[in-house]
């Protein structure tokens, strides 16, 4: 697969996942005012998922829209972090699952925004900002429920402690990074794992929370290998349009 299309497939896939298990918490947060933020979140990702899948099916050249690439492709040919496929255990869960994913997301859609590929600096140049607003919001809650009470502290360890060893994989590089460095789509990605690193940390230590020390880090689904979770939440988002393939609003 030509290195940008799998790129563009890597970034849209994970804000795709992650925007269909934001969703999932709309009606279910302990509170109204979570409710309507992680459904507004899940909404924005969502639309950048359409902006990387219009460049793609572009680059690809097959006639293929965003919503074939959402719909009718298997498990195995998602590309996505692990990170956002792990399941919604409970709501510290999902929101530890979200400030690691917008720690690595905006250090990268900084970064983007300096790429060489017009379509991929404008896209990146219009939802940093939303980026940005992101992780102000779940950074506040990490610090605030990690330095809160035994139970929410406790709660927080927990969840960073299951979550922590997929971060890798936001992070993971090889070839098509690599080629397209080369190319000048992408800048250095070093500065965004230096980026993350320093946000992590700093954070953290904020919240009273200590970062795990030992745990193999799970990596694989950025070329398509996934956790047991992935089949169920495919199943899920695509069950109407292979249900009705021809339907039509």
């Amino acid at each position: 697969m030509d290195p940008l299309v799998t790129f563009c497939l890597r970034m849209g896939d994970t804000a795709l996942i992650l925007g269909q298990q934001t969703a999932a918490w709309c009606g279910h947060a302990p509170v109204l005012e979570e409710d309507i933020a992680f459904a507004n979140m899940g909404l924005d990702l969502i639309g950048q998922t359409q902006l990387w899948y219009e460049i793609a099916a572009e680059a690809e050249g097959k006639g293929r829209t965003p919503d074939d690439l959402a719909f009718f492709r298997t498990e195995r040919q998602f590309l996505n972090a692990q990170l956002v496929e792990r399941p919604n255990v409970d709501f510290a869960h999902a929101l530890m699952r979200q400030y690691l994913f917008d720690a690595w997301h905006l250090p990268m859609q900084e970064a983007l925004c300096e790429s060489g590929h017009e379509p991929i600096r404008g896209l990146a140049q219009k939802s940093v900002k939303e980026v940005r607003y992101h992780i102000d919001r779940s950074r506040d809650l990490i610090v605030r429920l990690g330095d809160g009470s035994e139970e929410s502290r406790a709660k927080m360890q927990g969840a960073l402690d299951a979550l922590w060893p997929y971060a890798a994989d936001l992070m993971a590089t090889d070839e098509v990074e690599k080629t397209l460095a080369e190319q000048g789509v992408l800048p250095d990605l070093h500065r965004v794992r230096r980026a993350f690193d320093a946000e992590t940390a700093a954070t953290l230590e904020r919240a009273t929370l200590a970062i795990p020390e030992n745990g193999h880090a799970r990596t694989g689904g950025r070329s398509g290998i996934h956790t047991e979770t992935m089949g169920y939440i495919l199943a899920e988002m695509q069950s109407v349009p292979r249900s009705y393939p021809d339907a039509r609003w």
